[in-house]
């Protein structure tokens, strides 16, 4: 059945009203719970002086979070609010050399945030990568890129080159591994680009011109080569119409969500109370479950944070580059899973639609998924959580395939074929509250711990059967049929478009 089956107005206000209704009395719970813990003394390395007026502290317990607007916040002010106005004046003068001044800043900033050293070690790896790219065989580029990420994330290869770094400040090993890592996946995306180039071969100096873009180089996200030759080459450089407009409110709408997670985290204390699992395990089941959900909703916008800001600094240098990741509270597909749009465009691009090619052949797909999840066990870090967060979600995108081509076996296809639409999606919307979460279980694990995970679990499916597991997958249920509804209204939106475009 489509996606553009439609229910009763009244049963969709039923599920929202529902929704809205559990999402209030849980956050109320956690609310509570973070009231009368804000003074225990295992949270103590969590939870900072905050609002004193307001007699409230600050859960502190995020690492990145505190590195982006306390230690981190002036240097990245200065560092992009120079590459905007250093790329503006370029922009006006030699829209044709944009890239080459773009390239010289972001290697001038990284030579003085991060030392010689640390650009030789980045530049030794760039023409090792580039003289691999020049022999246009695809599987030396892969072996050659994934040795090299391996000598970043795997002990002892990863501290001994980070050894050669002199001096030591606070964010020098955040910088130097998010740096020389996002600078591995982009060599290999220049050398796999370069394997299909018909004629000639690309320049070292268009591998300098992409991987040393400021805003891309220490976080990411990855844009792939042929995405980005593309388009720092163009000559004309013309904003589309309200684009600037677009960008205002995306920045306004990114320091909104900055000041609304300040506010979140003097009065929820999501992250710092699943470190004592004795005290969360006083919490009801509903708290429970809302504070292992928050933490994906809270991970999300941090992500959708990051990105969003240095995709508006890519928007004003005329970049179209990978959008944030979708709402984690939009999600109940394991396929539509991730926190970082770029590396899942690279990987889907070079492994596992290379690999899976229509995702339809259940060997194909399960063959795909391994070795995505193994560049991505790679791409992390090889460690025990690591491993077992690769190995459920490898599980879940492939049970999902299996399922489909199940129930898409003819006893159940002619059921189906019997049933009207809404009675079909209500069905499927059923399946995806259970895939949900499936996905909120398996992805607490690289949030919190797996001793987290492991309770939510037990907790959820075992101890609070069948009053709280059966009650909690209803109000899923609701969400799932919200999300659905949406997608419809999306649906209809694009098909309109596309009438209209074919009339024009």
């Amino acid at each position: 059945m489509g996606v553009k089956a439609m229910l009763p107005s009244y049963e969709l206000g039923f599920y929202a009203l529902v929704v809205t209704c559990a999402v209030l009395y849980s956050g109320s719970g956690i609310f509570e719970a973070s009231r009368d813990s804000m003074n225990r003394k295992a949270f103590r390395d969590g939870i900072k002086p905050g609002w004193h007026y307001f007699g409230r502290k600050m859960d502190a317990a995020d690492f990145e979070w505190m590195m982006w607007f306390t230690s981190f916040r002036n240097i990245i002010i200065f560092a992009l609010s120079g590459h905007v106005l250093f790329g503006k004046i370029c922009s006006m003068t030699v829209p044709q050399h944009r890239a080459v001044m773009f390239m010289i800043y972001g290697l001038l900033a990284v030579l003085g945030s991060m030392g010689l050293v640390y650009l030789t070690i980045i530049l030794s790896h760039c023409l090792l990568l580039y003289s691999v790219a020049l022999a246009k065989q695809k599987w030396l580029c892969y072996v050659a890129g994934l040795c090299c990420l391996a000598s970043f994330k795997v002990e002892p290869f990863g501290s001994w080159q980070s050894g050669f770094v002199t001096g030591a400040f606070d964010l020098q090993d955040v910088l130097f591994y998010g740096g020389c890592t996002f600078s591995i996946m982009r060599c290999m995306s220049f050398a796999l680009e370069g394997c299909q180039k018909e004629e000639g071969i690309y320049s070292i100096f268009d591998l300098l011109k992409y991987n040393f873009y400021l805003p891309f180089f220490f976080f990411g996200p990855v844009m792939t080569f042929d995405q980005f030759h593309a388009q720092v080459s163009t000559r004309e450089l013309r904003r589309k119409d309200d684009e600037m407009r677009s960008i205002r409110v995306n920045a306004l709408l990114h320091v909104g969500a900055i000041v609304a997670v300040d506010i979140f985290f003097h009065f929820f204390y999501i992250l710092t109370l699943p470190s004592d699992l004795k005290f969360v395990n006083r919490l009801s089941d509903w708290s429970l479950a809302g504070l292992a959900y928050s933490n994906l909703v809270y991970d999300w916008v941090k992500a959708a944070v990051m990105f969003g800001v240095i995709n508006t600094i890519a928007r004003l240098d005329h970049l179209d580059p990978p959008q944030p990741p979708k709402c984690i509270t939009m999600l109940y597909i394991f396929a539509e899973t991730h926190f970082d749009r770029g590396i899942n465009d690279w990987l889907c691009k070079y492994v596992y639609d290379h690999i899976g090619e229509n995702h339809d052949h259940i060997l194909k797909e399960l063959v795909a998924s391994i070795a995505t999840f193994a560049v991505t066990t790679l791409w992390l870090g090889p460690c025990q959580l690591v491993y077992i967060w690769s190995l459920v979600n490898c599980f879940g995108l492939n049970f999902e395939l299996w399922v489909q081509k199940f129930f898409q076996l003819g006893p159940f296809a002619k059921l189906e074929a019997k049933l009207s639409e809404a009675t079909s999606r209500r069905i499927r919307a059923a399946f995806g509250a259970v895939n949900f979460w499936a996905i909120v279980l398996y992805n607490i694990l690289a949030l919190n711990s797996l001793e987290f995970a492991l309770l939510v679990t037990k907790r959820l499916l075992v101890m609070g059967f069948p009053v709280s597991t059966l009650s909690i997958w209803f109000i899923t249920y609701c969400g799932v049929q919200l999300i659905k509804e949406r997608e419809r209204i999306l649906a209809l939106e694009e098909e309109e478009r596309s009438d209209k475009a074919k009339v024009e």
